[in-house]
Parts: structure tokens; C-alpha cells; sequence
């Protein structure tokens, strides 16, 4: 869905996943520090919304996602995946239960398959699935926004901030009281920063949650009953996953930044080495300078240098070998 935020002054339109919504709105630099400082929002109004209502939603949500919700307190956020038989992370949903309903947001154009699967899923419980997308839109505000919430709006609160499911009628009104806007890359580069997982970007067909951090955050350990429960426990307490999740400091030098699925080698082995693994995102910070994520062999060396393609880069662990 576009955006009618793209017509405030500045902005870029952005390509690719997150088309819909503005890159930047003219001064990168400038909308990630007005993030970092509290200040501003994001408008991610290209996400899918997906409500869930009914008596037994959550014991029945419960049965469905890697995360332990059959006590979710009222407005209390947390995040779940789906995984199919074999372990592998089809959705990631960013929710809260606001005492009747359950509001999740998750990425743009896959709501469709989410409420296929869910759907599919219902047999006698008394839950309804919507789609939302329509009518509601996400917005965030960054960790330290004294911005106001509007009356009715559901709320999603983490230590990165606010996610407000806001009547997509009132998006503009709510812009123009609470800008000034920051794009969507600036979200993203303070995203790598936080070495928080996107889906579609770290993950491809065969990523499991252990490679990416998700374990204790998005999936819940002490509990069963979900589709690819076995994959995690058996890598959990038998082995380890294949792949890590690592962030990279890319050399400043280059102009350009490694692509999504760019290849990660060891530098000592030059451009005709071995691939390794490879680059999920890149993005230009304000004090970082150019930084990646990345998804390599667990077996590459903590302290080895890399290369991003034709790039120089310095890892940090983010998922223990």
C-alpha cells in the first residue's frame, strides 16, 4: 500500500520489501540521529496488520507460534514466529493483546499467507482472523518519545519504542502533530545496529531461529505443542546451528554498500575463496559508518577478517558459535 506520507516534502520513495513508504525524507544522517534522540516517528504503514478476537485467542495462539502467550498480560509486547515441520521461520509477528484483541504487525504483502495458515488452523476454537492492512497503520515511535497516543490506538511498548496501530484515515493529522518523519532507512540502520533479525532479509528457506538470535526472545523454551517444536529443541540440546548471525563494520572507503546476499569470505583467501556466508543487510550509520549483517558458516573463526564482496569487514559475535 502507498503511503500518503510519501507527499510530505523530501521524501524518497523506497524499493524493494519495504516499497510503499519513504526511504528518507532527505537527510539520512539527520532522521536517524532525530531516532536515536527520541524525537520523531517512522511511518511503517506497508506492513501487514492482523487482528485476532474471540474467548480462546490466546490459548489458541498458544498452540500455533514459538512463544509462550496463553498468559499474555494486557498490553504486554512480545514477538513469536511460525516455523514449518521442519523448523524453518516462515512468519515473525510483532504483538500485543489489548484485553479483547490481539494486534500484530508483520512484513509487508505477508499477512495473506499468515491468515491462510491461521485459518487453516481454527477447527472449533472461538477465534476470528482479519486482515487489517486496509485500515490500520503501524507507526513507530523511537525509545524516549514523549509523543502522545492517541485514545483507542493499541500499543505495542519495547525498550526500541513504541509501535501505535493507528486508523489509517489519521496518519497524516498524527504526521504532521508529531514529526518530523524519519524514513524507513534510517529504522533499518539503527535495526543493524541493534542486531535485531528481519525476516526476509536474515532468513531464506532454510534458517532456523538458534542462527539468528531468536531463541529467548522470540521462541519460548519451556513450552510444546508448535509446529517445528522438535528442529528447535533437538539443535538446542543436542547441537548447534549451522549458521551465525554476525555484524559487520564494512570499510568506509567504499561508495557503495554489499547488497543483500552479497558474498562472505575470509579475506586471507581474496575474492576467489570460499563463500562463507553472506551479507542480509547493509546500511549507513550516523556514528557507525557503513555496517552489515551477515549470516555465516558457525566454524568461521570469531576474530577472522572478512569480505563483503570487494569490502573489508570486521565482525563482532552476535550468535556464539
Amino acid at each position: 500500500m502507498k503511503s500518503p506520507l510519501l507527499s510530505l516534502p523530501g521524501a524518497v520513495p523506497a524499493e524493494g520489501r519495504d516499497e510503499g513508504v519513504a526511504a528518507h525524507y532527505g537527510d539520512l544522517f539527520r532522521e536517524q540521529r532525530a531516532l536515536a534522540d527520541g524525537n520523531g516517528f517512522v511511518d511503517l504503514s506497508h506492513r501487514g496488520v492482523v487482528t485476532v478476537t474471540g474467548d480462546d485467542r490466546l490459548s489458541w495462539l498458544h498452540l500455533l507460534l514459538t512463544q509462550h502467550v496463553s498468559d499474555l498480560a494486557p498490553n504486554q509486547a512480545t514477538e513469536a514466529l511460525i516455523l514449518s515441520a521442519n523448523g524453518h521461520i516462515e512468519h515473525a509477528m510483532y504483538l500485543v493483546d489489548d484485553g479483547a484483541t490481539v494486534w500484530m504487525h508483520v512484513e509487508p504483502d505477508t499477512q495473506g499467507d499468515l491468515i491462510a495458515y491461521l485459518e487453516s488452523m481454527k477447527f472449533f476454537y472461538r477465534v476470528e482472523v482479519a486482515d487489517r492492512t486496509g485500515d490500520i497503520a503501524v507507526v513507530h515511535l523511537p525509545a524516549g518519545s514523549i509523543a502522545g497516543t492517541p485514545d483507542g490506538a493499541a500499543v505495542r511498548e519495547t525498550p526500541q519504542g513504541r509501535d501505535l496501530f493507528l486508523p489509517r484515515a489519521d496518519l497524516e493529522a498524527y504526521a504532521a502533530a508529531h514529526g518530523p518523519a524519519a524514513g524507513i532507512l534510517a529504522y533499518e540502520a539503527l535495526r543493524v545496529e541493534g542486531h535485531r533479525p528481519r525476516v526476509g532479509f536474515e532468513t531464506d528457506h532454510r534458517t532456523i531461529p538458534h542462527e539468528l538470535g531468536w531463541i529467548g526472545g522470540a521462541v519460548h523454551l519451556q513450552k510444546g505443542c508448535y509446529r517445528g517444536q522438535e528442529t528447535v529443541a533437538r539443535v538446542h540440546n543436542l547441537g548447534k546451528p549451522p549458521r551465525r548471525l554476525v555484524f559487520l563494520h564494512l570499510d568506509g572507503s567504499e561508495v557503495h554498500l554489499p547488497g543483500h546476499g552479497t558474498p562472505v569470505r575470509l579475506a586471507a583467501d581474496g575474492q576467489e575463496g570460499r563463500q562463507l556466508g553472506f551479507i542480509t543487510t547493509s546500511a549507513r550509520h550516523h556514528e557507525l559508518g557503513p555496517i552489515a549483517l551477515a549470516l555465516v558458516k558457525r566454524n568461521v573463526a570469531v576474530d577472522a577478517e572478512l569480505l563483503a564482496g570487494d569490502t573489508a569487514a570486521a565482525q563482532e559475535t552476535v550468535v556464539e558459535p
